[in-house]
């Protein structure tokens, strides 16, 4: 799961809420396909298939929970954080599937609407309604700071809408009479499924990319080290985030000729600034003196090791 994401003695407790919050996905879906069936409404069956990838979402958080609750090793020395960020991109992804499924069916009930009973399409939308948020409010603490849990959050959020949704457009049929309000209400809960998903896929594809996080500045982080009393220049600079909550630097520091104890006091400034203001709370640092080559701020990593010959691909890109 992202960072430790306030797991630490608490991972029991979570998995025990996905398992509550995985039952009563199951009991919805056998009701809203059954009701879905006898109104000939797609809404509700929208909802339900939904609800199946609900639960897909929820097997898969919880896995991810339990993977990131498991120690480093020397065959996974960042451990399984990354668990997280790759449930994430699975569920969003699948979301995003979901939503160009909704699109065609609706694009369907529109050409040629079916009949639809709205007096049972508005009870079943109804307890679902709060069934589908009694679950996301199972699993909403920590979402805010964690793509996997958020990823399953919106999945379930979306359902709410849905719902929702399916209520209004009952409404809106047994005032009016035009069934097409059923395919309507699903076109809306369609967007607004691509929409939170479509920024999940976005993060989790930064993260995965090894991206520099988006509220850090690299400009003004390097003028921060800058500021630091010893440290006369910083080269080799990497920022990057294992997690949503768990971001890792690493930079070369160029410094005087000074002794080790000098070397681990600015070491220690650079830490505390970078946790304080920028919440990195892992870095790898690598003192050097002046005149160490290479002295890019963001080095080539496919660059020849100095003496070494370069490969084709390097001969290629010089080209």
């Amino acid at each position: 799961m992202s960072g430790h994401t306030h797991l630490d003695g608490g991972a029991e407790k979570l998995s025990a809420r996905l398992g509550i919050a995985a039952g009563l996905t199951l009991l919805l879906i056998l009701v809203e396909v059954a009701a879905g069936l006898f109104a000939n409404s797609l809404a509700l069956l929208t909802d339900a298939a939904h609800n199946i990838t609900d639960l897909i979402a929820l097997a898969l958080t919880f896995i991810a929970v339990r993977l990131a609750t498991r120690p480093a090793h020397s065959g996974k020395t960042y451990g399984y954080h990354r668990a997280g960020i790759l449930t994430a991109l699975v569920n969003s992804t699948g979301l995003v599937l979901i939503a160009l499924g909704i699109f065609y069916e609706a694009y369907r009930r529109f050409v040629e609407p079916p009949e639809v009973n709205p007096a049972v399409m508005i009870a079943v939308a109804a307890a679902a309604f709060v069934l589908n948020l009694a679950t996301a409010l199972l699993i909403r603490r920590g979402s805010e700071h964690d793509l996997n849990l958020r990823s399953a959050f919106v999945h379930l959020m979306g359902d709410v809408f849905s719902t929702l949704g399916a209520v209004a457009a009952g409404a809106a049929i047994f005032l009016t009479g035009w069934t097409g309000w059923d395919a309507l209400a699903s076109v809306l809960i369609g967007g607004l499924i691509l929409w939170n998903a479509w920024g999940i896929v976005r993060e989790t594809v930064h993260i995965l990319l090894e991206s520099t996080p988006a509220d850090v500045d690299a400009d003004q982080l390097v003028a921060d080290l800058l500021g630091i009393d010893g440290v006369h220049g910083v080269h080799d600079l990497h920022i990057w985030s294992i997690t949503q909550s768990m971001r890792t630097l690493s930079a070369h520091i160029l410094v005087g000729e000074i002794s080790v104890r000098d070397s681990a006091r600015i070491q220690a400034a650079i830490d505390l600034l970078l946790c304080d203001r920028y919440e990195i709370r892992h870095a790898t640092l690598q003192m050097e003196c002046e005149n160490c080559l290479p002295d890019t701020l963001y080095c080539d990593m496919a660059a020849p090791v100095p003496g070494e010959a370069p490969n084709s691909e390097q001969q290629a890109a010089g080209h």
